[in-house]
């Protein structure tokens, strides 16, 4: 009677470990993308826990410099999901007749305003100023031009903006310069004033937008995902939601070790990220939300260049808004 009960116990607990090693071996594997900068952030944890096996999903990522290879990945296939400049977003929502929509936000603002002295406290105070700044013919061309004009300033007579290439020559710039003014993202922010002790953060210009409308806000980075992808993978692609957004609250509250993930990435060097990230504006906002403040900061993108949306303004369909989400 013994021995029969051993043999059911034994056989018992086989089928058990034959179910759990079966779930636990049966993933979805989603291919995900990602660009150097702050909006790779949220989502180092996820990768981390992906190459752990620890992760829902078994997450396959590409990591990049540029937009270019996210861009033409979300095109052929080969990405499923990806974080993106949010006027990339609209602009792919707009080539692809919908088929590319946004998920969420996951980063506001990250441009701020340097200076070596203390004669910059508002919008105004540029007047007569040489601001040395990159991103010419993109968002942060078009985000200074906006605050500049509704502080009653003519970007094109009033201030002499100076673009550069690259971050680097924006701070060489300033070097050579000491009364000059920058603009510049992080994490070259935090890059620049570790390098030259004078340099402070005079203005927040995500909180320069605010003050002009509360209800709006800079939206750098958004996810998207290829609306094929979501319809076939429903249920993997709700658990990259869910796992996503653990990994930017993560982000948020454990710095340091997200710093340290950054590095381990390739993405950011660690000690300047763990200055960096608090400044990165680092979040996950879905729904209606998404939409309100994604649609409010296309409008001024549109306004000051229509290409840089994509020609129109997205219609709401770009937005995928999962109901029932926290029933």
């Amino acid at each position: 009677m013994l021995k029969k009960k051993l043999l059911l116990f034994i056989t018992y607990c086989s089928v058990i470990l034959m179910i759990t090693g079966c779930a636990s071996g049966n993933k979805s594997d989603i291919n995900i993308g990602c660009m150097k900068g702050p909006t790779a952030v949220g989502m180092v944890k996820m990768l981390s826990d992906s190459d752990s096996g620890v992760s829902e999903n078994n997450y396959n990522y590409t990591i990049t410099g540029t937009a270019d290879e996210l861009t033409a990945g979300l095109l052929n296939g080969s990405i499923d999901i990806a974080a993106v400049p949010c006027n990339l977003a609209s602009v792919l929502y707009n080539k692809t007749d919908g088929e590319i929509v946004t998920i969420a936000i996951n980063t506001l603002g990250v441009l701020y305003i340097l200076e070596s002295g203390n004669t910059i406290s508002d919008i105004n105070d540029l007047a007569g100023k040489t601001i040395y700044s990159t991103g010419q013919g993109t968002t942060p061309e078009y985000t200074l031009r906006y605050l500049l004009t509704k502080a009653g300033l003519d970007p094109d007579k009033d201030v002499n903006i100076e673009y550069k290439s690259e971050a680097a020559e924006v701070v060489s710039a300033m070097t050579q310069n000491k009364e000059a003014i920058a603009m510049l993202p992080q994490p070259y922010v935090t890059a620049a004033m570790k390098n030259n002790s004078k340099l402070r953060i005079a203005l927040d210009i995500t909180k320069e937008w605010e003050l002009l409308d509360d209800k709006s806000t800079i939206v750098t980075g958004v996810i998207v995902a290829r609306k094929t992808f979501i319809e076939q993978m429903d249920q993997s692609f709700k658990v990259f939601i869910k796992e996503y957004e653990q990994s930017t609250k993560y982000a948020v509250s454990n710095v340091d070790k997200t710093a340290e993930l950054l590095e381990q990435f390739d993405i950011f060097n660690e000690q300047i990220a763990k200055d960096a990230i608090p400044y990165c504006n680092v979040t996950y906002i879905d729904g209606e939300e998404m939409s309100e403040k994604m649609l409010s900061y296309l409008t001024v993108l549109y306004e000051q260049n229509p290409i840089s949306v994509g020609g129109k303004l997205p219609e709401e369909g770009i937005f995928y808004i999962e109901k029932n989400k926290n029933k």
